[in-house]
């Protein structure tokens, strides 16, 4: 029988709200990691209304019980993926060192909360021959079809996340310089070469395509939906997945596929793990290594694909 869920207690919500504003004013957090906050928090506040406790009153023990109820599911709710554990956890550790920091408590209860350990899933990259064939997809001369293709492009030349490439505006480009500038995490800007084929699709989509459905309305975006808004998170997701189905691709692929798809293919190209740290806007180069372990396993593919002798018959 699930447990039903209680409020979050009035104690933790104010603090919760003074700690939000703190990641938002002060931090520059963007607006999903604030909200994936505020959820991880209020998921907290009922976890401590079952237990009768204060959210200043948390020790480390409590919250490991907490952590392990989430790794292990509970009632109708299923476990959490360790990615999302990992947030969870970073969410509490940060709130409490606020916490700490504001005076409101003596010590931190999360000095040694870790989440349970698991083995690192590698994400899923694309070959070369799949790039080509999910880019040719969007094929003539319709609208939907010329921002179709200066969308994925533009996502596979330059990396960009989900939210930075629903955000990118016309000013943001400059196709004679091969450069734009994308907007990362915490409003945070970095320079993107965009190279040759991605600029001239852009360029196809934003002569023909673009002016005939913003219209005469003043949008900035640069990728418009059919009605002449800025694209979507879901319409994103959208014109993707058809794609990639069309493609012939697993339908389960996502936009960041196409990031991994290019951070992994600048590496096994020869970029340096600083410069692909730059273009990939990592605040910590130890997000980036993950890529080297992708083009390791990618070499070992094709070693064991082409060389006649590293198999056993």
């Amino acid at each position: 029988m699930a447990v039903l869920a209680a409020a979050p207690s009035r104690q933790l919500s104010e603090l919760m709200l003074d700690f939000l504003a703190y990641l938002e004013l002060e931090r520059g957090l963007s607006r999903n990691t604030l909200e994936a906050y505020r959820s991880d928090l209020q998921q907290f506040g009922e976890f401590l209304e079952r237990a009768g406790v204060a959210p200043l009153a948390v020790d480390g023990r409590l919250l490991g019980g907490f952590v392990s109820e989430l790794a292990q599911g509970q009632g109708e709710r299923r476990p959490a993926a360790p990615a999302t554990l990992q947030r969870k956890v970073a969410c509490l550790r940060s709130f409490y060192r606020y916490l700490r920091r504001e005076g409101q408590l003596e010590s931190d209860p999360t000095v040694e909360l870790r989440p349970p350990r698991s083995s690192a899933r590698l994400p899923r990259v694309l070959s070369r021959d799949q790039v080509n064939s999910l880019l040719s997809q969007p094929s003539g001369a319709g609208g939907a079809a010329l921002r179709d293709r200066a969308l994925l492009e533009t996502m596979y030349a330059c990396g960009l996340r989900a939210s930075e490439a629903i955000n990118l505006q016309v000013g943001d480009l400059d196709l004679e310089a091969g450069v734009l500038i994308a907007r990362g995490k915490g409003a945070k800007e970095r320079l993107v070469p965009v190279g040759s084929q991605a600029r001239a699709a852009l360029s196809a989509y934003i002569q023909t395509a673009r002016p005939k459905l913003v219209g005469l309305r003043d949008e900035p975006h640069l990728f418009l939906n059919m009605r002449g808004h800025q694209l979507s998170r879901q319409g994103l997701y959208k014109i993707v997945q058809r794609h990639a189905r069309a493609a012939g691709l697993d339908s389960r692929m996502s936009p960041h596929t196409l990031r991994h798809t290019f951070a992994t293919h600048l590496l096994a190209g020869g970029c340096d793990l600083r410069s692909l740290q730059e273009m990939l806007g990592h605040a910590d180069i130890g997000t980036t290594q993950i890529y080297t372990h992708l083009s390791t396993e990618r070499l070992r593919e094709v070693y064991f694909d082409a060389h006649p002798r590293a198999r056993i018959e």
